[in-house]
């Protein structure tokens, strides 16, 4: 195995207190080379000091100790086979481990999504053409324990679907509610936007998935507050997630 390439974060800032620091975490990249570019990376350890970038030309690396503990593993999507099939040693030697898919695009993907829901080790998927700001935000959530899949794609993918059923050619919504369900009142863009919140992610990520404003985004927040009858988008995402229930083709019911 050829010598793993290092990119360590610089020191923290001066005047800063040690104890201020979050934990060092590591983040393994899995992908060929001038996929993910040294600006991109030099930007993860500018916004993300505590995190430790280590490049690898292979999967097995995840199986080996770091110095930090491994927080997150991003691959291209032919390496899921190989992840799936160490994921219980990858998560046996690093139990705080999860994975994202590397993908040039956020509508086409080049695996089943299926697969990736399924997966023990893998919470989502990353499109190398969000814009930086929010590139570096979902890769905060990523290693913050949280699953980003990119609404675009779950639609795209919703779609095919329903275009290739023998029994309807109409695209059938992501959501299935029941009427006396609080969450019927809300509009399907609500819908997406809430679980979009569910999911930890803040407004100007949520307006950039959608392309949106950010001031469109809190009109519909307000409206989903007022409709779901809570204080605010913290209990509003506990009301969708107590309601929801992920079927196993990937698209969201909401119980009765």
């Amino acid at each position: 195995m050829s010598d793993p390439i290092h990119t360590g974060a610089g020191p923290a800032a001066a005047g800063q207190p040690d104890q201020a620091a979050p934990a060092r975490r590591v983040m393994l990249m899995v992908a060929m080379p001038g996929l993910v570019s040294t600006s991109l990376i030099r930007a993860v350890e500018l916004e993300l000091p505590w995190i430790v970038v280590e490049q690898r030309p292979d999967i097995s690396a995840a199986c080996e100790r770091f110095d930090e503990p491994l927080a997150l593993i991003l691959c291209e999507a032919h390496v899921l086979p190989a992840v799936e099939a160490i994921s219980s040693e990858i998560l046996r030697i690093h139990p705080l481990a999860s994975a994202a898919v590397i993908e040039q695009g956020d509508r086409e993907p080049s695996f089943r999504l299926k697969d990736v829901l399924d997966s023990r080790l893998v919470r989502g998927v990353l499109p190398m053409s969000l814009k930086l700001d929010v590139w570096l935000s979902v890769v905060r959530l990523l290693l913050h324990g949280g699953e980003y899949f990119p609404a675009r794609m779950l639609l795209s993918q919703i779609a095919r679907e329903a275009a290739s059923s023998p029994v309807s050619g109409t695209i059938s919504p992501p959501y299935a509610i029941s009427d006396d369900d609080d969450l019927a009142t809300l509009t399907a863009r609500e819908l997406q936007i809430l679980e979009m919140v569910a999911r930890g992610l803040q407004n100007r990520t949520i307006a950039a998935e959608f392309s949106l404003s950010e001031h469109t985004v809190k009109v519909h927040l307000h409206n989903i507050i007022g409709k779901l009858g809570v204080r605010n988008r913290s209990e509003a995402a506990v009301c969708f997630r107590k309601g929801m229930n992920l079927r196993a083709d990937g698209m969201f019911r909401i119980r009765r």
